[in-house]
Formats: C-alpha cells, structure tokens, sequence
C-alpha cells in the first residue's frame, strides 16, 4: 500500500510542476493578462477540474515555483548546526540553496521576479509569500546565538531585504552573474554605518 501511496504523490508531484511550468512559459509568452486557467490546463495536458485540484488561480501556478524555492530555504536553515550565529545560518543556507539550483530553476526564479515587477497582482501575491517566509525565518532561527527579543525578526527581515534587492538587480541585469554575489555586496553594504 505504501508504494501505491508513494506512486500517487509523485504522480500529484509531477503534475503540479507540469502544471507550474506551463503557467510560468505561457506567462513569459503572453503576459499575464493574456493567459487562462484553461489554456495552462491544456498545455499542461490536463482538465480544468484537475487544475482546480491542484491550484486556485493562475497566479498560484505561476508562483509555485517560488513557493518551493521558500520550503527549501527554510528546510535547509534548519538543518544548518545550531551552534551557527543566525546571520551565518541564514547566509549559508541561502548558498546552499544557490549551489542546488542549477540554469533551469534560475531562469526560472528569474522569470518569475520579472513578472512579480511588471504585475501588481502578482507582487502583491510574492509580498503576501515573503510575509509567511519571514516568518517561517524567524520560528527556524530563534533559539540560536544572539537571537534573544526581537533580533530573529530583525535578522529575517534584514534577509528578505537584501535578497528582494539582490533579485531586484540580478533581473535588471539580464541574470547575468551570480545572485549570491549580489547578495554578498548587499551584506557588506548592510554592515556599513548608516552615519
């Protein structure tokens, strides 16, 4: 039974990404306000009503992607050793991160930050997503060295930022080079006096 169960959850896997896929493509293709549910269903090769299963709306298609980028950055800090300061936690998870994805999933990411820019509805979603990351950041650094009060939601927050600017300047410039080095200049700017 346990491997029809494993069956059918990969099964459920692969058509969610199919899924993801055809909204992201159709949506580089046509712009958002020209593509459908019904026309991701059907380049995904499925019915209306299986779209329905797996998502509400075509943004939440098309922001999957990102979604699982999130769960995996979280996943990956909690496994980084906890006698880690969390700022170093952070980084190093984000790296991490950064060294798995390869050309696809970036292309990808950036894809997806281009079309958060141009569409309010869907920064306004990416906004929404960055709101529960932050705060899946904070429940997985607290407890660590240094984060006594509020300095886990400051850490997570400063985080979000310079990752936001990062992607911001790495879309703008074509994906050209490497994000975690943006983000590394970010870091260096953020340690800078504000004076």
């Amino acid at each position: 039974m346990e491997s029809i169960t494993g069956l059918r959850e990969r099964k459920k896997a692969a058509t969610r990404q199919a899924v993801h896929e055809a909204a992201l493509r159709l949506t580089v293709e046509h712009g958002i306000e020209n593509v459908t549910v019904e026309a991701i269903a059907d380049a995904a090769g499925i019915s209306r009503r299986t779209f329905s299963n797996y998502f509400s709306s075509k943004e939440d298609a098309l922001l999957f992607g990102e979604e699982q980028q999130t769960r995996a950055l979280v996943e990956t800090l909690r496994q980084r050793p906890p006698e880690e300061s969390a700022w170093t936690a952070l980084t190093s998870a984000a790296r991490s991160l950064s060294m798995r994805m390869g050309t696809p999933e970036e292309r990808a990411w950036g894809a997806r930050s281009k079309l958060a820019m141009r569409h309010p509805s869907l920064l306004a979603r990416q906004m929404g997503n960055h709101v529960a990351l932050e705060r899946d950041l904070v429940a997985a650094i607290t407890g660590r060295p240094g984060t006594e009060r509020i300095r886990p939601q400051v850490y997570a927050a400063a985080f979000l930022t310079a990752l936001r600017i990062a992607t911001r300047h790495w879309v703008e410039e074509g994906g050209s080079g490497e994000l975690m080095d943006l983000l590394g200049e970010i870091e260096r700017e953020m340690a800078q006096p504000f004076d």
